[in-house]
């Protein structure tokens, strides 16, 4: 902003009006601006503490959610091993103790389909209709236009089918360029077939010859094949969830002759990581969201107060995230409160300890480790409950959302304070250099008229002398 003020001595009266009117100027402005500048930096600090606790909150979430996973669960109480790699193993909150052995004899296929030779490849003409692909009583048609060759025809089913779990390529064999169809669906009865058009007319029971130039299967969907203890089980996927109560198995070769044994037994180590993870994003969290709250002393020896300090919104956030933890769970049998996994409160930081001792002993001691997960899983288990105390936080439009809003509104409001300061004090200071330039012209008018009658007198006094 171009200052009005002329940097000039006045001509007339010899006053440093600069110096004046800025003078004037700061003192008129100082109040207004020493509120602005002081609300835009405690503006400032608390969006970004907003912010850093959104961040904190939703790597807690995060970490809350792997916890809590249905798929992966975190806090069982038994894990499956497998002594061999052709097999692995994963247990979830039901499996119990025991030993399997397992031999698998065939794995699950899916239906893969050739069709007959075509000696120009990829650039074959392909007649035009609807190309019907049909897997276990459902029918998939392809429109097929004019002037088609084998690629369009490719690239159109996959278009198509490829979300299906159908996918088509072209392979060239000795005999010429063939439309393969793969299916990733594998079990009995999925096999594929194409009809419609009847150069790529496959019935799926024809089996495929590389010594001929007709169509034909070359895999059709299978099931696995295998022995739990002896039982035979079958199934149409190579993960096998249903033969061992809270096993699932994930088959990737046969092993006839070399049965693999899979293991359940107590998961202690799993256990512990686990917790160990809770802790430390709990801990993690709550650091955050002292370090906006805490009062220190600068270098100077100034008290300096945290961004949020004084705030009821961390202090709300910490209760409730408090309250979960001492409140004892109703959903176990004799395990009730943290403490006797190891876990206990520092009562100066609130931050959480985990003592790996006691946990071993309510471990192996004590025998809770079936009761872990009901303690932290389930509907009313600590994970679900620390997730509803932060949702109302973190969630669009929730209480951290309002509040970044209301700063925002302030900032805006300092900004649009600052812009009208700004006038004011052109204005003011517009104002009072024409005020002092106007009184240094009458003063100057003044000094002349004076010189005039003075020397009018001299000159008065020298002709009578």
């Amino acid at each position: 902003m171009a200052s009005p003020i002329t940097t000039s001595t006045g001509l007339g009266s010899g006053l440093d009006i600069n110096s004046i009117v800025t003078a004037l100027v700061a003192s008129d402005k100082l109040a207004a601006q020493t509120q602005i500048t002081t609300g835009t930096t405690e503006n400032t600090a608390s969006i970004s503490a907003v912010g850093t606790i959104k961040s904190a909150m939703a790597a807690y979430q995060t970490a809350l959610a792997a916890l809590g996973s249905t798929t992966s669960p975190a806090f069982n109480a038994f894990a499956a091993t497998s002594s061999s790699s052709t097999i692995t193993a994963t247990s979830d909150n039901t499996a119990v103790a025991g030993s399997y052995s397992i031999e698998v004899s065939k794995l699950a296929t899916a239906s893969k389909i050739a069709s007959a030779s075509f000696s120009s490849g990829a650039s074959s003409a392909i007649s035009s209709g609807n190309l019907q692909i049909s897997q276990n009583g459902t029918n998939y048609s392809v429109a097929i236009g004019s002037g088609a060759t084998l690629q369009s025809v490719r690239d159109s089913i996959n278009s198509s089918l490829q979300s299906k779990g159908i996918t088509a390529n072209i392979i060239t064999d000795t005999s010429g360029s063939r439309l393969v169809l793969t299916s990733s669906t594998t079990g009995a009865g999925n096999d594929l077939t194409m009809s419609g058009i009847p150069e790529l007319a496959v019935d799926g029971t024809t089996a495929f010859s590389s010594s001929s130039s007709a169509g034909g299967y070359i895999t059709q969907g299978g099931d696995a094949q295998l022995t739990v203890d002896g039982l035979s089980v079958t199934s149409s996927s190579n993960t096998v969830s249903s033969a061992i109560g809270g096993i699932s198995m994930t088959l990737t070769a046969t092993n006839v002759g070399n049965p693999a044994t899979i293991t359940v037994a107590s998961n202690t180590s799993g256990l512990q990581t686990s917790l160990q993870s809770f802790v430390t994003a709990y801990n993690t969290l709550l650091t955050a969201v002292n370090s906006l709250t805490a009062t220190t002393t600068d270098s100077d020896g100034n008290v300096v107060s945290g961004a949020l300090t004084g705030d009821s919104l961390p202090r709300s956030l910490k209760a409730a995230l408090s309250n979960v933890l001492s409140t004892p769970s109703t959903t176990t049998g004799s395990l009730s409160v943290l403490s006797q996994l190891g876990i206990t409160t520092d009562f100066t930081s609130g931050q959480l300890k985990f003592d790996s001792t006691v946990f071993t002993t309510a471990m192996t001691d004590k025998g809770l480790g079936s009761q872990v997960q009901a303690m932290f899983s389930g509907t009313n288990g600590i994970v679900a409950k620390m997730t509803a105390v932060l949702t109302p936080y973190t969630q669009t439009g929730g209480i951290l959302d309002q509040r970044s809003t209301q700063l925002n509104k302030t900032k805006s409001d300092l900004a649009d304070k600052q812009t009208a300061l700004d006038l004011h004090v052109e204005s003011f200071t517009a104002t009072l250099t024409a005020k002092y330039n106007a009184m240094d012209t009458l003063v100057g008018q003044m000094k002349a008229q004076a010189t005039s009658i003075t020397s009018f007198f001299d000159s008065l006094t020298a002709s009578q002398s």
